[in-house]
């Protein structure tokens, strides 16, 4: 497949305008779909199952998302990135998990919740040792530089204001001194740097709040066990757990106080990134189903020609058409420079619930064949169900639309 490099240059020109379907995308962002839906179709799809019964990290497929410029899609080239905008990174989402809904979400976290944030609030310095290795995540010895993202607590998820995981200073001033565990960390036993938000000042409770990058290979930390989770089961998730953990002052991301508003913004961009996740499921439990209705025979003829089952289809269809919609229309916002906040949150909510959709059915459409790990359909029903729960919850996203929709009334 061709590199996104070559055509990185042409997607800064194609900004300012709308597009609703992927014949009217301009030629780079065709590219783009192309070669993913090619790798997904040729290197993920026959080998997705296979992962998820093993709980595998799928390394070759990861290394050759590296090497086609996957892994570091939104940063710019002066830092070893394709310099792609949102568009270009919801596109490839949806393709790459469409394939293999795990190899999806190792791509986003890694994209959007580690990359981003320090690519927009990092200084210069740190962006050459945190970004630019991870971008281009080879090392040479063959393994990969791979980064995640740490809010969440064992005791506060949605409740992100409430992180009992402290920073304090030591007593010369020179490094932080990081204690507390994280939960739910998505690639936390492949990475070797994460994004840890932790309290510096309890007295202002969420603007007491702080971002800061930590090598996890610090004395100090260690990791939990892996979930053994319902689905997106080839990537890993477990505890990050910090005991005395000293890193360097300037470790530190963006100023004192800025935590919050730095996990909100990134679980913006994040939630694009799921939302793409998600839209690569519901496309591949209609691929599934059907496919599987042209060939299943019933009362003589195949069953797509039964009404109860093209009103399926044509359900799933509306719902992963219109959710990919609103994901393209926040990616679009999000390059212009406009606030879209709400936009990602109704992409985020409306994908999910088109991913759960659309897998519940296809089970329906393939019946009894459709309950059992000979066909994906089931699969795609696991890895579905995480996508209304990660990067805030359906509940949480319903809150969000609301707040801005009743601000805009209030205006």
């Amino acid at each position: 497949p061709v590199s996104v490099s070559r055509v990185a240059a042409a997607v800064a020109t194609s900004s300012g305008r709308s597009y609703t379907t992927h014949s009217q995308l301009p030629e780079e962002h065709q590219m783009i779909y192309e070669m993913c839906r090619k790798f997904a179709d040729e290197e993920l799809a026959p080998n997705a199952g296979k992962w998820d019964k093993e709980h595998a990290f799928p390394t070759e497929a990861v290394t050759h998302l590296a090497e086609l410029g996957l892994m570091g899609i939104n940063v710019p080239g002066e830092y070893g990135g394709s310099e792609l905008d949102a568009l270009a990174y919801a596109i490839a989402m949806e393709e790459i998990s469409r394939g293999c809904a795990s190899v999806g979400v190792i791509m986003s976290a890694h994209n959007s919740l580690y990359l981003w944030p320090i690519q927009a609030f990092g200084t210069h310095e740190q962006k050459e040792k945190w970004v630019a290795p991870y971008a281009q995540p080879i090392k040479e010895d063959g393994t990969l530089n791979v980064g995640c993202f740490g809010l969440s607590e064992p005791g506060n998820g949605s409740d992100a204001g409430a992180a009992s995981t402290t920073a304090t200073l030591s007593d010369d001033g020179t490094e932080w001194i990081i204690n507390g565990t994280k939960a739910w960390i998505t690639n936390a036993h492949e990475s070797s740097a994460a994004v840890i938000f932790a309290t510096t000042d309890k007295s202002l409770k969420h603007k007491g709040i702080s971002a800061f990058i930590v090598p996890l290979d610090a004395e100090g930390f260690s990791l939990g066990a892996k979930e053994d989770k319902l689905g997106i089961r080839a990537s890993s998730t477990s505890n990050l757990i910090f005991d005395n953990v000293r890193i360097p002052k300037d470790n530190l991301l963006g100023n004192p106080g800025d935590g919050f508003k730095i996990a909100m913004k990134t679980l913006d961009g994040g939630r694009i990134g799921v939302a793409g996740q998600a839209l690569g499921i519901a496309s591949a439990s209609i691929d599934c189903a059907a496919n599987y209705a042209l060939e299943r025979q019933a009362f003589g003829k195949p069953i797509a020609s039964l009404q109860s089952i093209q009103n399926k289809i044509s359900a799933m269809s509306v719902a992963r058409d219109s959710s990919r919609l609103l994901n393209w229309r926040a990616a679009m916002m999000k390059d212009a420079g406009e606030k879209y906040t709400k936009e990602a949150a109704m992409a985020k909510l409306a994908a999910s619930e088109a991913a759960t959709m659309c897998s519940h059915q296809a089970i329906q459409v393939l019946g009894g064949m459709g309950y059992v790990s000979d066909m994906p359909a089931e699969r795609h029903y696991r890895d579905a169900r995480i996508t209304e729960i990660y990067e805030g919850t359906s509940e949480i996203q319903h809150l969000v639309i609301a707040g801005d929709v009743f601000k805009e009334y209030k205006g």
